[in-house]
């Protein structure tokens, strides 16, 4: 393990009080001030400890993985299209088969999250024959014999493409849904009000549109966005989100309602006051950030080109250090493990790794306070 240096984050911090004060096209409302974060957080600092142990093997380029609270894990295979059960025992099972999904390039069964209400339910964002959409599915059984029922749309009509697909979805400490989308090879779209590409949505969890959400009639939560793939809370309840760059910067963001991110105008930190900078960037090599997880004080961001886990705590100045470079290969998301350790999915099966032994993985390992 390495820290970086600290010369990017001194960087990003002098320019992060630039943001926008008004979005582009129908977006009007102003958007407000980003503060520096503070450096509580890095006081409550964590990090891996020991060696890391298989949870679950042989899964076929898996993508997200959400825990509940029985036990088990859900997990999506973003080309077979399954949904699959990791039982507390370690038992691998399929849930279901989401036949909507159209696999193709970075496209296909994306991330996966559960659904609240009386009726259990598990939302999914997948790449669909013409569009990406979300999808509630009412998750019917028990504990070792879960299966997918009924299903109804939430979002349709976002643009696709072979890549920059987004496709992460959680569900808010506020009880809305919230969606990263990518630009779908479209540039432009991250600037454009009318689309919903390039962004990161917020929603009732019927797909309607918050009644305080930043612009009046719009799922547009930010803007200005590539493709982001990571989205965690603090535990201020602050959203953070973790975005591809193109071929300079990778991007870790605090994000603010109406704030918009500069892409494709800037990648990375920039003097242009009209855009939010990153609290910490990386060269493309080092990160290809995907999902993103806050557990005992830090987030845990997964790499995939950089084929490593980053540990990251923002301050004053924002600090970032990475574990098993090499080791694993490409770490697709990251999730709170039981008892505060923390589980990293590998992604070497996707056409784009170089698959280990009994890859795909679930790894655990420990955590401990920071040295």
């Amino acid at each position: 393990m390495r820290i970086r240096s600290a010369l990017t984050a001194a960087v990003v911090a002098v320019l992060l009080a630039g943001c926008a004060t008004q979005a582009p096209g129908e977006l009007t409302t102003p958007t407000p001030s980003t503060p520096a974060p503070t450096a509580s957080a890095a006081a409550a600092a964590v990090q891996p400890v020991g060696e890391t142990s298989v949870i679950a093997s042989g899964l076929d380029a898996p993508w997200s993985m959400v825990r509940l609270d029985d036990g088990s894990t859900l997990i999506s295979e973003r080309d077979s299209r399954r949904v699959l059960e990791l039982t507390a025992d370690g038992t691998v099972r399929e849930v279901g088969s989401v036949d909507g999904a159209a696999p193709g390039g970075e496209g296909g069964l994306l991330g996966i999250e559960l659904a609240p209400g009386r009726s259990p339910g598990l939302f999914v964002y997948l790449t669909a024959a013409d569009d990406n959409r979300i999808v509630r599915f009412d998750l019917v059984g028990a504990t070792g014999s879960y299966a997918l029922g009924e299903s109804r749309d939430i979002l349709t009509g976002i643009r696709k493409a072979g890549n920059h697909n987004g496709g992460r979805i959680k569900l808010g400490p506020d009880g809305k849904l919230y969606a990263t989308v990518g630009d779908a090879g479209d540039r432009d779209s991250s600037q454009d009000s009318a689309s919903l590409n390039g962004k990161i949505l917020r929603m009732n969890i019927d797909g309607s549109v918050p009644d305080d959400n930043p612009f009046t009639g719009s799922l547009v939560y930010s803007l200005g966005h590539r493709n982001p793939q990571g989205l965690a809370w603090d535990g201020e309840g602050q959203l953070w989100a973790a975005e591809f760059g193109q071929n300079t910067w990778d991007e870790f963001n605090i994000i603010r309602p109406g704030a918009n991110y500069g892409w494709p105008i800037v990648e990375g930190a920039s003097d242009d006051p009209t855009f939010v900078n990153p609290v910490y960037q990386w060269a493309t090599d080092d990160a290809s950030p995907s999902g993103l997880t806050w557990v005992g004080g830090t987030f845990f961001m997964a790499g995939l080109g950089g084929e490593r886990l980053w540990a990251i705590n923002p301050g004053s100045p924002t600090t970032a250090m990475d574990f098993f470079a090499d080791s694993f290969g490409r770490i697709r998301d990251v999730i709170p493990g039981p008892d505060g350790s923390l589980w990293m999915l590998t992604n070497n099966t996707d056409g784009r790794g170089s698959p280990r032994e009994r890859d795909d993985r679930i790894l655990q390992v420990e955590l401990a306070p920071a040295s």
